[in-house]
């Protein structure tokens, strides 16, 4: 895993205007980019050029310029019915199926306070009685092998 922090984020200051600012407070964060990601960006910035203080992906930095390069990718995909923001609700759903606690993926999304992570997502994370059941059933699982080694070696 590579570890990187964003430094700027465009907000909308006034209709149709943007600015470059720092991330806003509360959503300071490590990024840990998968290393075939990583593989990929490097690909991408060595093919188009990009200059270390430059921007990753060309073209004016303007959230309608994302959107529609996002459009345009769709279309081309033949998809139809994802928002760009949709990828951030796949991220936090792939990091809760695979364990991650709710401060891991607060941390993860930038929210402020685990209160934002919760009142979205709380929906995912398995119940309590989920847990009991599985850790249950591993048990009786693993008492059974047992068993069933026993009951082998004993006959032989």
């Amino acid at each position: 895993m590579t570890r990187r922090a964003p430094e700027r984020a465009i907000s909308a200051t006034a209709p149709a205007r943007r600015e470059f600012r720092p991330p806003k407070y509360g959503s300071e964060r490590i990024i840990l980019l998968p290393e075939g990601l990583v593989t990929i960006l490097s690909e991408h910035v060595r093919t188009v050029g990009v200059s270390p203080d430059g921007w990753l992906f060309v073209g004016p930095p303007l959230k309608t310029t994302v959107g529609r390069w996002w459009h345009k990718t769709l279309k081309n995909a033949a998809i139809s019915g994802i928002r760009l923001h949709d990828l951030r609700h796949f991220y936090a759903s792939g990091l809760i199926a695979n364990g991650c606690d709710v401060v891991t993926v607060q941390r993860a999304l930038g929210h402020a306070n685990a209160t934002t992570t919760l009142a979205t997502y709380s929906h995912l994370w398995p119940t309590a009685e989920e847990r009991i059941s599985k850790a249950a059933e591993a048990l009786m699982d693993s008492a059974a092998g047992i068993l069933a080694d026993s009951v082998r070696t004993e006959a032989t």
